[in-house]
């Protein structure tokens, strides 16, 4: 049966007559020909207009669409062994040669969108590509870009988590001194540095709240970013101030950041103690004092970008101890701002109204002197935050001082940890304005009570004064004798209270009266066997013997001119022969000044010019003792004159011989 087809277009009828087929092999090739389709199993040929022009379009004639599809394609192509166009992306995020073309903005966000929407393609074998970007120029662009690119980073980090501590990496860097994003030619907005660094305050913070292990890595590389000791007060400043920052939000690093701090600040503190001994002493004595005030605050250092600690002199042109001096200088300038940004953030945070923030900021205190502060010998002003802050509250003054002499008796401490304790809580009672009376009698009658204990045990077998066996009894009796240097008007009594009664008038005729217990305290350990005043460091026990003297509580001059004839060296332990030497006078005087105590005192005066203000209201200064610094002050003073008198009589008689 036949069936009737639907006719194609305009197909011819059957009275037409069809033309007959000429043979395909001896046909000539018409115009018409050309506008026939081409067989499916053969490609045509093609040809171009000579008129118009071929050319390869520009990068930013490139439509997002085309841009996204070719990074697609290239990132496939790079998974295949084809580097071309993966690297031609590469190249968008390289800065720029001198005779380069700089990436247009437009470009720049079109390829930034595009790998936004394929961050799932961008594993560990595009690490190179992935480094290129976060290194770009990226914070000081326009607020479009940076938010783009920050949603770029959120996307990334959620798909290839590998890449979180090179994202925070590059933030932290970017809060530095010299940020990246400050590094790179052709900037093409003016964004304050400033505004840099806030804008990577944000992003850190968004990166924080919807990653909170993030926290723990941030950590880490702050730590190993932190501006080495040697680096530029500048540099300190800048990256103190943004660490600072971090703790406002990100709260559970506020602890770990700011012991950081106290880390690389004892650091300094040391360096500039090892340099001053270096010094001669009359200098040594000055250089603190006359260090100029320098800009801390942080709008100041910003203000000026060529603020730097360089000096205009080359090290050439100038001796070493005028060298070494400059760089002490430096550093005691770099402590000074550090110390006083540090000062102002605990202010701020121990003013606040909640308690908890007040107990929760002496708290990281107290944290960062036991883990810190007390290990590290000799340290010289770092300890004053403490200092400061502690006074506020008698609650936290207990809370100290009861560390401290726990530390101190606690056998199972280091022997070097538990003298520095002692020297912790002498100074402390001392040199505290806010220390009560009630506890400078109360640290008295602990560290009395102990000594006697410790005599009682060490007496039947002692040989005479030696400090490596009694280390920390000699420890204790010189910050017996400190405190009383300082504090003795708080032993005296009325003569109606609890007093001992062998007092002796003084020299004006009136009669002290001294608390139960000092005067036996002092004749107990003073002249027992193990001899502290043969130990203990000569400039306190002369002060002490010089006070105790004129106060009528204890007189030691006598056992001091016997003490002159011991030689500490023969009391020590066994020695080790195996080498002889020769004793010269030199090498024993060296040995028997070894075997006193360091006369060092963590709070003794503080003299940084910008910082000392906190604590000028908390330190007790020295007093004169009536009576004896008068007298010594009038002696000084008749001596001073003699000299003058010598001087103009040598030059009278110098001017008499000329005439």
């Amino acid at each position: 049966m036949a069936t009737a087809s639907m006719p194609l277009g305009n197909s011819p009828t059957a009275n037409t007559k069809v033309p007959p087929r000429k043979s395909t092999l001896s046909r000539k090739r018409e115009d018409d020909d050309l506008l026939l389709p081409s067989s499916p199993g053969k490609r045509s040929k093609v040809s171009f207009d000579s008129d118009v022009e071929v050319r390869l379009v520009e990068e930013w004639e490139k439509t997002p669409t085309v841009i996204q599809e070719g990074v697609r394609r290239a990132l496939l192509k790079r998974a295949s062994g084809d580097n071309t166009s993966y690297e031609q992306v590469k190249a968008i995020y390289t800065p720029v040669r001198a005779n380069q073309e700089e990436t247009s903005p437009a470009t720049l966000r079109n390829y930034t969108f595009a790998l936004l929407n394929n961050v799932s393609m961008l594993n560990k074998d595009c690490n190179d590509l992935v480094h290129a970007v976060l290194g770009s120029d990226w914070l000081s662009r326009p607020e479009g870009y940076v938010y783009l690119f920050t949603q770029f980073l959120v996307n990334l980090i959620s798909a290839q988590t590998l890449y979180l501590p090179d994202v925070l990496r590059m933030l932290v860097e970017n809060i530095t001194a010299a940020p990246p994003s400050r590094s790179q030619p052709g900037e093409l907005v003016d964004v304050p540095r400033s505004q840099i660094y806030q804008r990577a305050h944000k992003v850190i913070q968004y990166l924080l709240q919807i990653i909170p292990p993030a926290c723990r890595i941030l950590l880490t590389i702050v730590t190993n970013t932190f501006p080495h000791q040697s680096d530029s007060r500048r540099a300190h400043i800048i990256y103190t101030h943004n660490l600072l920052r971090i703790t406002e939000y990100a709260p559970v690093l506020q602890a770990d950041i700011l012991m950081l701090i106290t880390e690389r600040l004892v650091k300094i503190d040391l360096q500039v103690q090892e340099d001053l001994e270096d010094l001669a002493e009359e200098v040594e004595e000055g250089v603190v004092q006359h260090v100029p005030r320098a800009r801390c605050d942080l709008n100041s250092v910003l203000d000026d970008p060529h603020d730097s600690d360089d000096d205009s002199e080359s090290d050439e042109e100038i001796d070493e101890e005028t060298l070494r001096t400059q760089t002490i200088t430096k550093n005691v300038e770099k402590m000074d701002c550090i110390l006083d940004m540090l000062f102002t953030y605990y202010d701020q945070m121990i003013s606040a109204p909640l308690p908890s923030g007040q107990d929760g900021s002496v708290e990281i205190l107290f944290s960062q002197f036991q883990t810190v502060i007390l290990p590290t010998h000799r340290s010289r002003h770092t300890q004053f935050l403490l200092f400061h802050f502690v006074q506020q509250s008698s609650a936290h003054i207990d809370v100290f001082v009861g560390m401290c002499a726990q530390t101190s008796f606690d056998k199972k401490r280091p022997a070097m940890v538990r003298q520095a304790a002692a020297a912790y809580l002498a100074s402390f009672v001392a040199r505290g304005m806010h220390v009560s009376s009630d506890i400078v009698r109360e640290v008295w009658d602990y560290i009395s009570t102990e000594l006697k204990k410790q005599v009682r045990e060490s007496e039947p077998g002692c040989r005479g004064p030696d400090l490596q066996r009694y280390s920390t009894y000699y420890t204790l009796v010189q910050a017996l004798l400190y405190i009383f240097c300082f504090r003795w008007r708080d032993f005296e009594t009325g003569p109606d209270d609890d007093s001992e009664g062998d007092d002796l008038p003084s020299i004006y005729g009136e009669e002290r009266h001294w608390r139960s217990g000092v005067k036996e305290t002092l004749q107990l350990n003073l002249f027992s066997r193990l001899n502290p005043l043969k130990v203990c460091s000569p400039g306190i026990v002369t002060e002490f013997a010089r006070i105790a003297h004129h106060l009528h509580v204890i007189y030691v001059y006598h056992l001091l001119e016997t003490n002159k004839r011991i030689r500490l060296s023969n009391h020590v332990g066994p020695r080790n022969y195996s080498q002889l030497n020769r004793e010269t006078a030199l090498s024993a005087k060296r040995e028997e000044e070894n075997q006193h105590l360091d006369e060092y005192f963590p709070f003794d005066p503080y003299h940084l010019p910008k910082s000392k203000r906190w604590v000028e209201g908390d330190y007790r200064e020295w007093v004169g003792i009536p009576g004896l610094d008068d007298e010594k002050a009038a002696e000084s003073d008749s001596a001073d004159e003699e000299v003058e008198d010598s001087d103009v009589e040598e030059r009278t008689g110098t001017e008499e011989s000329n005439e």
